[in-house]
């Protein structure tokens, strides 16, 4: 298998390259084309108890779809924001992401659900986020560009909800709200995440909420 990502980091769009039998799964919807044989197989990424809760609790697709090369194949995907693509390797570690961070994976990895705790309800976004466990590796996409931090042990660090991308299993994290009440209703801040290392913490440098925020000025009622 090879790969690459072009147009980053604006529209960034990831080109995977498979010999006959390799494989490649993606989160339904950022399939965008094929050269070559493939089968395509739909199932729940890691076990149907855990698609349905990655469904029910993130309001995430139920399905993952698996591109199966029958020859020399070429495929396109591409994530649902403009915005980078990263490729993580997994070599029996996990990888927690963020549930519309997840674009693809390849090997022996598994998905399931890291959950966030209760304090995530405060928050406009997602409950859950997923956990990529195994052997291979995932790609991840942000809105806007992506930055990686290296948490040293004991550093810490507060990020704003929306702005997490991913972040290596060893760093310990809780979620609270931030601010006062006032704040909460008027500043669109609420809820942050407090992150220890070590580490690697990814962050994306735009959000959905400020640009549904400046179309909704411009949707008729």
């Amino acid at each position: 298998m090879e790969w690459k990502v072009e147009y980053s980091p604006s529209y960034s769009i990831l080109k995977v390259f498979l010999n006959p039998r390799e494989s490649v799964t993606a989160e339904a919807g950022a399939y965008v084309l094929h050269r070559g044989d493939i089968d395509i197989k739909t199932h729940t990424g890691g076990g149907l108890f855990k698609a349905l809760a990655r469904a029910v609790l993130a309001g995430e697709t139920l399905f993952v779809n698996t591109f199966i090369a029958r020859s020399n194949a070429e495929l396109w995907f591409a994530p649902g924001v403009p915005g980078d693509i990263l490729y993580v390797p997994l070599k029996g570690e996990s990888l927690i992401i963020q549930d519309t961070s997840y674009l693809a994976h390849h090997g022996n990895v598994d998905l399931s659900v890291a959950w966030r705790g209760f304090r995530g309800l405060l928050a406009e976004g997602s409950l859950v986020w997923f956990k990529a466990s195994g052997y291979g590796g995932v790609w991840v996409n942000s809105y806007g560009a992506m930055e990686k931090i290296d948490l040293k042990p004991g550093e810490r660090m507060t990020i704003d909800n929306f702005h997490f991308v991913a972040m290596d299993s060893s760093v310990s994290w809780k979620v609270r709200k931030f601010g006062g009440i006032k704040s909460f209703i008027f500043g669109g801040e609420g809820v942050v995440i407090e992150v220890k290392g070590p580490g690697r913490v990814f962050v994306q440098t735009r959000t959905i909420p400020p640009l549904a925020g400046i179309l909704r000025k411009f949707i008729r009622k």
